[in-house]
């Protein structure tokens, strides 16, 4: 078994393992490749973490072949599918399955281009490189409905005007695995050989054969791609959802795939990647949700169909034409669906500036009042010094320290100035990785900066020095800010020594932990579920927006923002979570 199949193995091994003794029996079917592979190692800490992210559930694992695996998504007995990207394409034509995430090899350039086929001759035949110069020849692939073995190059020698299936060329089977393919050039029984990417080089790093007595036909350059290529890249294996599996279960299984840590080998999951470009490709080549496409051959229905030649004929135009209106049809909704998707990423960078903007106007005169101090401190400086100076009695020494309090007082306000432009800036989101601890206390210092009678902030850090998160930091300052500050007005009615906000930082399971509590009244808990709806406000001057950005924010970057009470009351605790960096190493 491949990488990539070992790694399938493991995940279900770990959805199986993690909800043994949960209560609903979940199916996951996965297509059975022939072979087998070596057990994994790496996943035994799995169990835990799907057991945290999907409490309640029991997952069974089906492997079925091709045909099973079809029969039992007709039937209903699956609620997830793990196949490849050729009967993905099928199912979700046929029954409506829909992708949750993709499977990510560690030498793909993104989640849609992963892998793809390359040929190969022996180095010395130098009358093999262009596809083309295949035709007539003997190409030893894997099987016919091989993706990345046979499809994918298929597709474009059938392009360079070399049609496979119409007996342009021999075509030699060997079935699994793989490399069977590569032997066959060797041994003389064919003239190349159609393999998956990267196969070549993996079989070269384990000295099971020399990369020098190979060539590639027809070679593909792919930018930041290590491994030879004689196609286009395609999406990798997908788990989809079949039709009425419960959408909140569909969405936590797909953030569980998505919070994994790289295996051993590097493979992980990304979000589901586009496979139109699988379809046009079963669409070009007439096989399977597009099978109806194919006809015979003119000749055939010359000989046995003469009679109905002309009713056939004007089928076949009808059927173009439906087709070519279905594509105009698609491809039109697909551009309006992601210009709306890019006018809805537009909007929510606008209003997360807006919010930020009007937390800074909120504070307008605390700021004014925070520039002043410095600004009257040097004017008192310079006033001095300048009656010094008329008196005549200038001291070298007092110059000195004078001056340099005048440029620590310059510094602290340019310093006030600093904070807020880059609080308030406007720019695109940029994520990287930094300690989380230093982003709260940034948060801190500037919320102390623009409120000078904040209670006081009480930071908690139980993390290990230097634990860094991957986030917008900015987005992340701008929740807490939001936190923090609905904490202080909550307890403006308090006593001055009642009033603390409690910033605690922590690591639960995989994820990195930030709560913020305060001492307010208590709040019903059947208004704690409409804190985060839009436009829901406690305050006779808000606009109800605040917590519902910050919850997008967190949501964005794959962790949830959550409230409850206070243990012991009174007060509420705010905290989200972020993925932990140490796992993605």
């Amino acid at each position: 078994m491949t990488a990539r199949f070992a790694f399938l193995y493991g995940l279900l091994l770990w959805l199986v393992a993690t909800n043994v003794l949960a209560g609903t029996t979940i199916r996951v079917g996965v297509l059975a490749y022939r072979g087998t592979g070596e057990e994994l190692s790496n996943w035994e800490n799995l169990p835990a973490q799907l057991a945290a992210a999907i409490p309640g559930h029991t997952f069974e694992v089906r492997s079925l072949a091709g045909p099973a695996l079809h029969e039992a998504v007709q039937a209903g007995e699956l609620e997830f599918v793990i196949t490849n990207s050729s009967q993905y394409v099928a199912l979700a034509a046929e029954f409506g399955i829909q992708r949750i995430a993709t499977v990510m090899l560690p030498e793909a350039l993104s989640s849609k281009e992963s892998l793809g086929s390359v040929v190969l001759t022996l180095a010395g035949r130098d009358d093999l490189k262009q596809l083309t110069d295949l035709r007539g020849k003997r190409i030893a692939t894997m099987a016919p409905d091989a993706f990345g073995g046979y499809l994918v190059a298929a597709r474009e020698l059938l392009r360079a005007g070399v049609d496979l299936e119409a007996g342009d060329a021999r075509l030699l089977f060997v079935g699994f695995p793989m490399r069977q393919a590569i032997e066959a050039i060797s041994s003389g029984k064919a003239d190349a050989a159609i393999i998956r990417t990267c196969l070549f080089e993996q079989l070269a790093a384990r000295g099971m054969l020399r990369a020098a007595d190979y060539k590639v036909v027809a070679p593909w350059q792919h930018a930041g791609f290590p491994c030879a290529a004689s196609t286009p890249l395609y999406p990798d294996w997908p788990v989809a959802a079949t039709r009425g599996v419960d959408r909140q279960l569909a969405k936590d299984v797909a953030m569980a795939l998505l919070s994994l840590p790289p295996s051993p080998t590097g493979l992980t999951w990304d979000v589901p990647a586009d496979y139109q470009p699988v379809s046009d490709l079963y669409r070009e080549m007439m096989l399977g949700p597009y099978a109806d496409l194919r006809t015979s051959t003119f000749q055939g229905v010359l000989k046995n169909h003469r009679l109905f030649l002309l009713a056939i004929f004007l089928l076949l135009v009808g059927g173009i034409i439906h087709v070519v209106r279905v594509e105009y049809l698609v491809r039109r909704r697909t551009t309006e669906l992601r210009a709306a998707q890019t006018q809805a990423r537009d909007l929510q960078r606008k209003t997360e500036h807006m919010a930020r903007l009007s937390i800074l106007g909120e504070m307008s005169g605390t700021l004014a009042h925070e520039l002043n101090q410095p600004l009257t401190t040097i004017a008192a400086y310079a006033q001095g010094m300048e009656r010094r100076c008329a008196n005549g009695q200038p001291d070298p020494a007092l110059i000195t320290e004078t001056l340099r309090e005048i440029f620590a007082q310059t510094e602290r306000a340019a310093g006030v100035i600093r904070r807020v432009r880059n609080f308030a800036g406007k720019r695109a989101a940029a994520r990287e990785v930094r300690p989380i601890a230093a982003t709260v206390r940034e948060a801190i210092h500037l919320l102390t900066t623009l409120m000078p009678d904040l209670p006081p902030v009480v930071m908690d850090d139980q993390l290990p020095s230097g634990t860094t998160a991957l986030a917008d930091h900015l987005q992340l300052q701008q929740v807490l800010l939001n936190l923090m500050k609905n904490a202080a007005e909550s307890m403006r009615e308090l006593p001055r020594f009642r009033r603390t906000i409690n910033v605690s930082l922590y690591r639960a399971d995989s994820n990195l932990i930030i709560a913020v509590a305060d001492r307010g009244p208590t709040v019903p808990a059947e208004m704690l579920a409409q804190l985060f709806e839009p436009f829901f406000t406690t305050k006779f001057d808000g606009l109800g927006l605040g917590l519902a950005i910050c919850k997008s924010i967190i949501e964005a970057h794959g962790g949830r923002l959550q409230v409850e009470h206070r243990d012991p009351p009174p007060g509420l605790v705010f905290h989200f979570n972020l993925p932990d960096t140490r796992n993605a190493r």
